[in-house]
């Protein structure tokens, strides 16, 4: 895999989270390529996500809708702009499916367009796990980071880990649910 994308994040436009966890990439892999098992993880609760939809290649839908504790609703609907089996996974928000421009986000508190890097390194056993957030520009970046990037991020990775990992078993992803 070509890290180099990885290494230029920008710290004034880009958000960064990285952890080394005990759970192999293709487990984690499965859980960001099967709706089935990203309905479970994928929004820090008390938030779960409600819908997903992946059609994945490149151009590709990448969609979620979220709902929270008060049942406000925040869909997110995407397209996917690389795809490295078991390693990477870039998708945007920018456009839609068909690589069609997205439509201007409103205004609000995630007012903003952003392009996702997932990086799945294997090391034995376990995966160094890196998300990268790519946005246009500082302030929107700020905007993602106040919304609680890194405690959310670092959340929804512990429950994909719970999901997924060694001390859940195989069931989860032994299910063709969603496949």
């Amino acid at each position: 895999m070509n890290d180099s994308i990885l290494l230029q994040a920008d710290p004034r436009r880009d958000l960064v989270f990285e952890r080394v966890v005990d759970v192999p990439a293709p487990a984690l892999w499965a859980g960001w390529t099967r709706p089935d098992l990203l309905l479970q993880w994928f929004t820090p609760r008390p938030w779960q996500t409600v819908d997903c939809r992946i059609d994945l290649r490149p151009g590709g839908v990448f969609s979620t809708v979220m709902r929270g504790p008060e049942g406000q609703q925040l869909g997110n609907v995407g397209c996917y702009l690389e795809i490295v089996e078991n390693r990477k996974l870039v998708w945007t928000s920018a456009l839609g499916p068909g690589y069609r421009p997205a439509p201007p986000v409103p205004a609000g508190v995630a007012s903003f367009q952003m392009t996702a890097i997932v990086a799945l390194q294997a090391q034995g056993s376990r995966t160094r796990y890196t998300a990268v957030a790519l946005h246009a520009d500082e302030a929107a970046r700020e905007r993602h980071e106040k919304m609680g990037f890194h405690a959310g991020w670092g959340k929804a990775l512990d429950q994909l880990v719970a999901l997924v990992g060694p001390a859940a078993g195989a069931s989860a992803l032994d299910a063709d649910a969603g496949r």
